[in-house]
């Protein structure tokens, strides 16, 4: 491949992880993946699937393609396919998302609207 030429990226390959004791204040806007364990505030953005982890603290908007919420979030969420809420995850405000899915034991406080699966 001649230098000047970039790799085409595919959604979901690249994977971004935020550990347990990382803090993100403002905006991440990646292509592919989003695993985050720490403490966000502000805006995320993934081309891919955005998972929240059980020990996680979020203060953000979000959108992906699949979101999966184990801990704890305040904000927009919009979910392109589907958005889950499992173990003990708390999602405090507005949903938009082409499936949800509450398992017990998760808490979900806001307005949903759903729409057609996207990507």
């Amino acid at each position: 491949m001649p230098p000047t030429e970039k790799p085409e990226v595919q959604p979901g390959i690249n994977v971004v992880n935020l550990g347990a004791d990382d803090v993100l204040q403002g905006r991440l806007e990646i292509q592919g993946d989003l695993k985050v364990a720490g403490k966000v505030e502000g805006e995320l953005r993934a081309s891919g699937n955005i998972t929240i982890d059980s020990t996680a603290h979020v203060q953000a908007s979000m959108e992906g393609s699949n979101v999966s919420v184990r801990g704890e979030v305040t904000g927009s969420v919009i979910a392109g396919r589907r958005l889950t809420l499992s173990g003990k995850g708390r999602l405090n405000g507005d949903v938009k998302a082409g499936r949800l899915n509450v398992e017990d034991g998760a808490t979900l406080n806001g307005m949903v609207t759903m729409s057609q699966e996207q990507g």
